[in-house]
């Protein structure tokens, strides 16, 4: 559940109200690869000055590729690439430098790459921790403890992908002991894997931990996973969780099918319920026509808040009106103004993610 302010929502709203936004088009992957779109530079100190990162990208489509503009999310970040055309199967280099001078904090900074061919441009990621002083491994990965292995975190967020993707990402762990630890994992959820390497990891040493998620058709939305770790023999119930965000994958249609695929167009984005007494059921309903050539079909209905419960979204013909409800338990929602998002994950190549809200005021 979130609580936003009328003007971010009715921003929002305008957003999803749009229901003649573009088609999807043609995905990065199958034009342009890089060897990696996150660069974690781990926990670094104020001192070590600037930091470097190159990412690699090579041309996987049939055609000449040119990356004409790389733009970093602020001035603490240096770039430089070429230009010039690469042929498929060649690379190119975009080199990268974090200045490092704006003190101790974390930073998560962006790249957001422009090359010919597509339409949107490709998101590429620096992070990192920056200290004033020196850590221990025990300051540092304490914070969540399988035995003498040191996380930072325990439910991480893998990130969205598309039906027929797997989708990855790497966090550092650290050996709290003094003797090498033998990681290995147990009872994974179906489609889920996590290694670590090296592994043994050797004492007072860091590794890296990989969680790596496999679309499936019978999961759509947000997903959780879960996996148990086994330290040196010993299993750790608490465990680890991973999650992710699965939508349709339209690379493989052509424009044609694109264009005449479903099309949901809702009345409104946004049911207000006014005022309510707390415990008292709210039922919110939305409306929409299907616009498109196709039968429109929501795979899953997600939402931001436990309190929501939402009815099955019938499939819809072409030209044809359909409606669902939503009820709302308020007796589990804190006083005052509310705001729960539901996200439609559906079949329509214009709108794969639908976002409705339910707004109003709990006494």
């Amino acid at each position: 559940m979130r609580r936003i302010s009328v003007i971010a929502i009715f921003f929002l709203c305008a957003l999803t109200l749009c229901g003649t936004a573009a088609y999807a088009q043609v995905r990065s992957e199958d034009v342009i690869k890089f060897d990696k779109k996150v660069h974690d530079f781990g926990d670094v100190l104020e001192s070590d000055g600037p930091l470097t990162c190159t990412f690699v990208a090579t041309n996987v489509s049939d055609k000449p590729l040119s990356i004409y503009e790389v733009v970093p999310s602020c001035g603490c970040t240096d770039v430089k690439w070429s230009r010039e055309p690469f042929r498929p199967g060649e690379t190119s280099a975009i080199a990268t430098t974090f200045k490092n001078e704006d003190g101790p904090y974390p930073f998560n900074k962006f790249l957001t790459v422009y090359v010919s061919g597509l339409d949107k441009p490709v998101i590429l990621k620096l992070r990192g921790v920056v200290h004033s002083k020196k850590k221990s491994l025990s300051e540092l990965y304490g914070a969540h403890r399988f035995g003498d292995l040191g996380m930072k975190e325990t439910d991480i967020k893998i990130g969205n992908m598309e039906q027929g993707e797997s989708k990855s990402e790497e966090l550092t762990v650290a050996n709290l002991g003094n003797k090498p630890l033998n990681v290995t994992f147990k009872d994974l959820s179906p489609n889920f894997s996590v290694s670590v390497a090296p592994n043994p990891v050797p004492a007072g040493k860091t590794a890296k931990m990989t969680l790596t998620a496999r679309s499936d058709r019978s999961l759509w939305g947000t997903n959780h996973y879960y996996a148990t770790p086994v330290v040196n023999g010993t299993s750790y119930a608490a465990g680890i969780s991973a999650w992710t965000v699965t939508k349709e994958n339209f690379g493989s249609w052509s424009e044609e099918q694109k264009k005449n695929g479903s099309q949901p167009v809702f009345d409104q984005s946004t049911f207000t319920f006014g005022t309510v007494q707390a415990g008292n059921a709210v039922i919110a309903a939305f409306s929409f026509v299907n616009r498109g050539k196709d039968v429109f079909r929501c795979y899953k209905t997600d939402s931001d808040s436990p309190s929501a419960t939402a009815s099955p979204v019938p499939d819809t013909a072409p030209g044809k009106r359909s409606s669902f409800t939503v009820k709302i338990d308020t007796s589990g929602l804190p006083k005052g103004e509310t705001v729960i998002m539901l996200t439609l994950i559906t079949n329509s190549p214009s709108r794969p993610l639908i976002n409705l809200f339910v707004t109003g005021i709990v006494r």
